[in-house]
């Protein structure tokens, strides 16, 4: 008897446009390039390259306000570049698309200060100019700087955020799917552009959200863009398994991102769908080289540029708590507040037996974020990569960097023929929009 052979693994580059994403300092090394994040010619090497690899997407992420828990304000971010400054992703899309024709796109939009009907207009645009390659990774926000800068005092509570969410969902899909019918267009000389009885005013009167509008854009390759998401607490479990294609989990180890995908997969099966037509996505930072020597090597030598203040920004923007009062050999145990106690979950869980001080917190951080740093040669990166997948449940993964470009050309050149060779990575792009590529595995000899 025959077994089944695993599930080819889905790979995302995960990026920003800003000059530090997951690894604050490595902007200071010399192979490193993200000075020239601000200039086309980079994203479209990128581009390039990222299809070169056949990865699936690029996932973009993106802040509407800058990191300020740290100190109290913005100084810690903009001395370090902690993911500032932050520009638009959107605009990025196009150019790359113009030069790829597999490669898709999840961009990070916030739902909380856009109204529907402009969300969705962008939105059938880029499917449009990317030829249904677009993803939108629906987030709620989590920064008050954010809402500060949109004119409000602080962001809605979590369950209010995504209370808000489950209407504007219903009025942006009915945009996409409800106002042009498929044969609306007629581009007829004769009979004329379109047939006004085929479009229609969409009328939404929800708790949250009043709209009454006839979507601008002509229906797109796949209407609604693909559904990136990535909550992870009881309300974003919810609204993921009602609404999401793909979820994004991060955690360091098996230990602490496992039980986070059973819940998910429950989740589910609760709602009714089918757990694993949902592609769940782990962050994850490769540094890959011929040996698992020089692996060490080099990830040392990227550890000697982290920058420990920029990681403390990150760490305190992303758990709302201000570590600039803690002393570097403080055990972080002891830090005083609840959402630094459940925070730091991921890394009691991962090694239970450790006391954490914020120096080593933010060396743990300092590379990938809150993700595992996967180093080593090829196959054992790739190993390590089929264990998770075996393991945690997961069914690919976001690809941070440390160095940029250097290190998607690790994961091009190195790492992609190994997973090639061991059947878990496609070795061509599936046709069809992105929706259609992911739910559709290569078939293998």
């Amino acid at each position: 008897m025959g077994f089944a052979k695993p599930r080819q693994l889905r790979l995302n580059a995960f990026a920003m446009h800003a000059p530090t994403h997951q690894s604050p300092g490595l902007w200071r090394h010399p192979r490193d390039r993200s000075r020239e994040v601000m200039r086309l010619p980079l994203w479209l090497e990128l581009a390039r390259l990222w299809e070169d690899g056949l990865f699936d997407a690029v996932f973009l992420a993106d802040v509407l306000g800058p990191y300020d828990v740290y100190g109290g304000d913005a100084r810690g971010a903009i001395a370090t570049g902690a993911q500032l400054p932050a520009h638009d992703p959107m605009l990025l899309v196009p150019a790359m698309a113009s030069v790829t024709s597999g490669l898709g796109f999840g961009v990070t939009a916030s739902l909380s200060y856009e109204p529907p009907f402009l969300m969705a207009r962008r939105f059938s645009t880029l499917d449009h100019l990317t030829d249904g390659r677009i993803g939108w990774n629906i987030v709620t926000g989590y920064l008050d700087s954010a809402a500060r800068a949109m004119g409000r005092d602080r962001q809605l509570a979590h369950d209010d955020r995504y209370r808000l969410a489950e209407d504007y969902m219903e009025a942006v899909r009915a945009l996409w799917e409800r106002s042009w019918d498929d044969d609306a267009i007629l581009a007829d000389p004769a009979r004329g552009w379109a047939d006004p009885d085929r479009v229609r005013v969409v009328h939404h009167h929800g708790p949250e959200l009043r709209m009454d509008a006839l979507h601008l854009c002509a229906p797109s390759p796949q209407r609604t863009p693909l559904l990136f998401q990535a909550g992870s607490s009881p309300a974003g479990l919810g609204f993921a398994a009602r609404h999401a294609e793909c979820v994004f989990v991060s955690g360091p180890s098996i230990a602490v991102v496992a039980p986070r995908v059973r819940r998910l997969r429950d989740a589910l099966r609760a709602a009714g769908r089918d757990p694993y037509a949902v592609k769940v996505l782990a962050l994850a930072t490769p540094v890959v080289a011929d040996t698992d020597a020089q692996a060490r090597e080099l990830l040392a030598e990227y550890r000697s540029y982290v920058d420990p203040r920029g990681a403390l920004v990150l760490l305190s923007g992303w758990l709302g708590v201000d570590f600039a009062p803690y002393r570097l050999d403080e055990p972080v145990r002891f830090i005083e507040s609840d959402a630094g106690r459940s925070a730091m979950e991921n890394f009691t869980r991962a090694d239970p037996d450790r006391n954490w001080t914020v120096r080593e917190v933010a060396e743990h951080v300092g590379i990938g974020g809150a993700g595992p740093v996967f180093h080593g040669s090829a196959r054992t990166v790739a190993d390590e990569m089929a264990r998770w997948q075996r393991d945690a449940d997961v069914d690919g993964f976001n690809l941070a960097y440390a160095v940029l470009p250097e290190t998607f050309e690790q994961v091009v050149h190195r790492l992609v023929p190994v997973l090639q060779e061991m059947e878990l990575f496609k070795t061509a792009y599936a046709p069809g929009t992105l929706r259609q590529k992911l739910a559709t595995e290569i078939a293998r000899s």
